[in-house]
């Protein structure tokens, strides 16, 4: 049986860890279990104080994977969310999770049409 593939993408670890989706843009099949995991074992061994997750091109979250943002303050660590879609915020803001966690938005430039 082949190994399960990571839910998440790290880009940074380190005391500052930065983890996303890879651009996904719905997240609806991702197992919240796995995810819940990979992301402890983050925290634990690189002695995570930030967690900033990347949600550029994610336009909806299931509710389980918002509950596990929610809870990754029980572990004293400072949560940022950068680049939610209009939705997401939407969302955090209903579920008052805003309240929870820094929200970020980057303007990232649309790849070079020369460079393709």
């Amino acid at each position: 049986m082949a190994a399960e593939q990571p839910i998440l993408e790290v880009y940074q670890s380190g005391t500052t860890t930065v983890v996303g989706f890879g651009g996904k843009d719905v997240l609806a099949d991702v197992n919240v279990a796995t995810c819940r995991d990979e992301l402890m074992d983050l925290i634990d061994k690189e002695h995570c104080e930030v967690l900033a997750f990347d949600l550029t091109g994610v336009r909806l979250m299931p509710s389980g994977l918002l509950g596990l943002l929610a809870s990754i303050k029980q572990h004293s660590v400072d949560l940022h969310i950068y680049n939610p879609s209009d939705d997401v915020r939407e969302v955090l803001r209903v579920t008052a999770l805003d309240q929870l966690m820094t929200i970020h938005e980057i303007d990232v430039p649309p790849p070079d049409a020369d460079n393709n």
